[in-house]
Parts: C-alpha cells; structure tokens; sequence
C-alpha cells in the first residue's frame, strides 16, 4: 500500500444551456465540494488523497457521479508534481495554501 500523498485534478466542460443542464452541472459541483475537492478555477477541482489506494476510491466515486452530458476528465499528480506547479498570471488562493500535505496528519 503507497502512502505517498496524491492530488486528482478535475476538469470538466459541461452544458448549462437548458435548465436541466443548469441543475446536473450543479449537482456535480455540489458532490466535488461535498467530496473534497477545492476549485482551483472554474471547472478546475484538485483534491488530495492518501496514497494511490485513496485516489482510486475518490476516483470510483467520481464516476458514480458524472452527470449525464458534458466532458469530465481527471489526472491523477504526486503532491510533489502538484507543488511544482508555476503561475503565469495570479496567485495562490487562500483555500490553496490551507491545504496541503505537508500539514496533514496521517493516523
């Protein structure tokens, strides 16, 4: 079992058109915040997991809960790949600075 902390990153494009469309993007939203998952920008989440065993649960539940239409994708980081990430323009969130390995405990 690999207790190295991971990230998943998910992205997704989905329709919002029509009122139906509205309500599913909306659900799927409220289960990646309810889930974990923090926005890092619009229809971009990043969540971190124990170890690769943690990212294939949350990924089974992911799929549990894709709307019907639209683009959903995920990728799957070593927190160590996640923290090399560089900004061209902006800068860290506050709820991004919050969460991090280095200050999870693992029991």
């Amino acid at each position: 079992m690999n207790r190295k902390f991971m990230r998943i990153l998910v992205f997704f494009d989905l329709p919002v058109v029509k009122k139906e469309d509205r309500k599913e993007y909306s659900i799927f939203r409220r289960f990646l915040i309810n889930d974990g998952y923090s926005m890092l920008q619009y229809s971009v989440y990043s969540r971190i997991c124990n170890g690769s065993d943690g990212v294939e649960k949350h990924v089974i539940r992911l799929k549990a809960n894709l709307p019907p239409k639209g683009s959903v994708r995920y990728l799957q980081l070593t927190e160590k790949q996640y923290s090399e990430m560089k900004f061209l323009v902006g800068s860290p969130k506050k709820q991004e600075k919050v969460i991090n390995s280095s200050q999870l405990n693992v029991f």
